[in-house]
């Protein structure tokens, strides 16, 4: 993981009946973990995660929601559904 951009996850959904936290990254891609290993897991809680020895820790961020937010409008904004010019991408 990049440490700049790659080690944040937001918990999107919390399903505490299975244990379960669907949680997503600032590149927009999601998955489920465990919600045991999440402290304080609930929706919406946020995490830096550090990796070392095989050994992931997730450490809560309070401002790790407003940092995903925030990267997600800046996303939006530079998306554009006009047509390039030709020849560019």
């Amino acid at each position: 993981m990049n440490a700049d951009t790659d080690n944040l996850l937001v918990i999107d959904v919390l399903d505490e009946d299975v244990g379960l936290a669907d949680v997503e990254d600032l590149r927009g891609r999601t998955f489920q973990l465990p919600a045991e290993w999440l402290p304080g897991a609930a929706d919406g809680a946020a995490y830096r995660v550090t990796g070392h020895a095989g050994t992931l820790t997730f450490t809560p961020d309070p401002d790790g929601a407003r940092t995903l937010r925030e990267r997600s409008k800046q996303t939006l904004l530079d998306f554009s559904d006009e047509p390039a010019p030709d020849g560019e991408r």
